[in-house]
């Protein structure tokens, strides 16, 4: 089994920063952890992932080149630096850990059988 706590989230004007924070815990071997986003009345979509045994990593276009996804391995932590916040990036977000080897689409939730309870992130223009 695994656990997922999330942290780090707020309202921030648009343009500004945000790190959430999503601390693990259990002995399940986590081979992917990612963030998704929620916003009312749309579906979850992948954000960012990483694979734990590496260095690759994966973004949605939406977020390429303002979020950095990161992990920090002694403290079980996956952080996700949102900068350039916009509007449209308010949702709640969810950390997400894969237990079950390679994924194929690693920003697609399908893949994920672990998951937080999520934080709400709130950008005001």
């Amino acid at each position: 089994q695994v656990q997922l706590v999330e942290s780090g989230g707020g309202s921030v004007q648009a343009g500004g920063s945000l790190r959430l924070s999503c601390t693990a815990s259990g002995y399940t071997y986590r081979y992917y952890m990612a963030w998704f986003r929620q916003a009312p009345g749309k579906e979850r979509e992948g954000v960012a992932a990483i694979y734990t045994g590496g260095s690759s990593s994966y973004y949605a276009d939406s977020v390429k080149g303002r979020f950095t996804i990161s992990q920090d391995r002694a403290k079980n932590t996956l952080y996700l630096q949102m900068n350039s916040l916009k509007p449209e990036d308010t949702a709640m977000y969810y950390c997400a850990a894969r237990s079950r080897g390679l994924a194929r689409e690693p920003l697609n939730s399908p893949e994920y059988n672990y998951w937080g309870q999520g934080t709400q992130v709130t950008v005001s223009s």
